[in-house]
C-alpha cells in the first residue's frame, strides 16, 4: 500500500472536526416565531446599553459631574438639556447605564457565589443543617426587600459616597434579596436528585460528597439559573433606582444613576420642564424591557412544557420528522410482509393448505385418529 493510500485512509477513519459556532447560535436555533423576536429585541436593547455603558467616557459628551446652567431645554450643545442641579441629561444617562450595569453584574454574581452553593449543601445534607439554613433564609425573603435594602445599604456604606463603596454598598444591599430566591431554586431541585440513580452510582463509586454535589448533581439542576439571573437583573435595576430614588444610592458627584435623577425632576414636572425625568425614566424602562424580554425567551425555551409556545421549535419539527420517518418504514415492512404472503400463494396453486389439527381423546390425551 502506498503512502499516499495510508494517509487517505487515517484521514478517513478520523473524526470529522467541528466548527466553532459563534456563542448562542445553538439556542437562536432552537427559538421560533414569537420567541426568537422576543430573544432578538431584548439581545438588541441590553447590547445597546452594554455598548453605552463600556464606551461612556467617548459616547458622553461631558462628565457625569460636569455641571452647566440649570434647566436648559435639549438644544445641539444639549441635546437632552440640563437638570437643575446643572448636569447633562445624556451624559447622565450614558453613565448611568455604566452604573447600572456595574451593580447588576455584582450583585447576581455575588448571589449566585452564596444562594447555590448553600442550596446544594441543604439540600444534600438534610437534618439540622436545612432547617436552620432554610429559617435564616425564611426569614430574609420575609423582610420587605426594598426596606432590607436601605438597612444593608447604610450598613456597608457607613455615610461614605465613593464610586467603588457606593456601587459595592448597592450590589450588596441588592444580593441579600436575591440570595434567599436562588437557595430555594437550588435546594429544591438538589432534593429532588440526591434520590436519582447517579446520585447512588456516585456514592457507590466511592466520591466524595463534593464531587457529588459540584461534580454531579450541579450540573443537572443548573438549567433554572439562567432564567433567575435574567429576572434578577431586572429587579435589580428597579432596586437600585429605588435606593437613588429615596436617597439612599449613590451620591451625583460619584456615579451617574437614574433613580437620583428622577428624583430630583420632580419639581420640574410641574413647572412644565419634562427632559430632566423622561430620559432617565425611559432608560430605566428600556434596560428592564430588554433583561425581562431575555428571560421569557429563556424559560420558553429551556422549560420543556413552554417550548411549544409560540410555534413549534427545530427541535420539535425534527422530531416529528423522525417519527414520521420510522412510520414509514413500519408500513413499509408490512407492505414487503404481505407481498411475500401473495407471492407464496401464488406458488401453491392460489391455495394455501390448513394446518393438520391432531384429534383430542376425551380425557384430553392427544391421539392418533383411531380409537383409544
Amino acid at each position: 500500500m502506498s503512502a499516499i493510500t495510508v494517509e487517505t485512509a487515517v484521514q478517513a477513519a478520523a473524526p470529522p472536526k467541528r466548527r466553532r459556532q459563534i456563542p448562542g447560535v445553538a439556542l437562536l436555533r432552537t427559538t421560533h416565531g414569537v420567541q426568537r423576536v422576543m430573544l432578538l429585541l431584548g439581545v438588541a436593547i441590553v447590547a445597546a446599553f452594554f455598548v453605552l455603558a463600556i464606551g461612556a467616557q467617548w459616547i458622553a459628551p461631558y462628565k457625569f459631574s460636569e455641571m452647566f446652567q440649570t434647566q436648559l431645554p435639549p438644544t445641539d450643545a444639549h441635546i437632552f438639556g440640563t437638570t437643575v442641579g446643572g448636569y447633562d441629561v445624556f451624559s447622565r444617562v450614558v453613565y448611568g447605564a455604566r452604573t447600572a450595569i456595574e451593580v447588576i453584574l455584582l450583585a447576581v454574581a455575588l448571589s449566585i457565589l452564596i444562594g447555590v452553593p448553600l442550596g446544594l449543601l441543604s439540600g444534600f445534607l438534610g437534618g439540622v443543617v436545612d432547617r436552620v439554613l432554610v429559617l435564616i433564609m425564611d426569614a430574609l425573603y420575609a423582610f420587605p426587600s426594598l426596606l432590607l435594602a436601605i438597612v444593608v445599604s447604610i450598613m456597608v456604606a457607613h455615610g461614605r459616597s465613593g464610586p467603588f463603596v457606593g456601587i459595592l454598598a448597592a450590589a450588596v444591599s441588592i444580593t441579600v434579596i436575591f440570595i434567599p430566591q436562588y437557595f430555594r431554586v437550588t435546594r429544591n431541585a438538589t432534593v429532588q436528585a440526591k434520590v436519582e440513580p447517579y446520585v447512588d452510582a456516585a456514592r457507590v463509586a466511592g466520591a466524595s460528597p463534593g464531587r457529588i454535589m459540584f461534580g454531579h448533581i450541579l450540573p443537572n439542576i443548573s438549567q433554572s439559573i439562567p432564567v433567575l439571573m435574567t429576572l434578577n437583573a431586572s429587579e435589580s435595576i428597579l432596586t437600585l433606582a429605588g435606593l437613588g430614588f429615596l436617597g439612599f444610592g449613590i451620591e451625583p458627584s460619584s456615579a451617574a444613576e437614574w433613580g437620583y435623577d428622577l428624583n430630583k425632576a420632580i419639581s420640574d414636572i410641574t413647572n412644565g420642564i419634562w427632559w430632566t425625568g423622561i430620559f432617565p425614566g425611559l432608560a430605566i424602562v428600556l434596560i428592564v424591557l430588554g433583561v425581562t424580554l431575555i428571560g421569557e425567551s429563556l424559560n420558553d425555551v429551556l422549560n420543556p412544557l413552554l417550548r411549544t409556545r409560540g410555534g413549534a421549535t427545530a427541535a420539535d419539527e425534527a422530531e416529528v420528522a423522525s417519527v414520521v420517518e420510522a412510520s414509514a418504514g413500519l408500513e413499509d415492512d408490512q407492505a414487503a410482509v404481505e407481498a411475500n404472503l401473495t407471492v407464496g400463494a401464488a406458488t401453491l396453486g392460489g391455495r394455501v393448505p390448513a394446518p393438520e389439527v391432531q384429534p383430542v381423546s376425551p380425557d384430553g390425551i392427544l391421539g392418533t385418529g383411531g380409537a383409544a
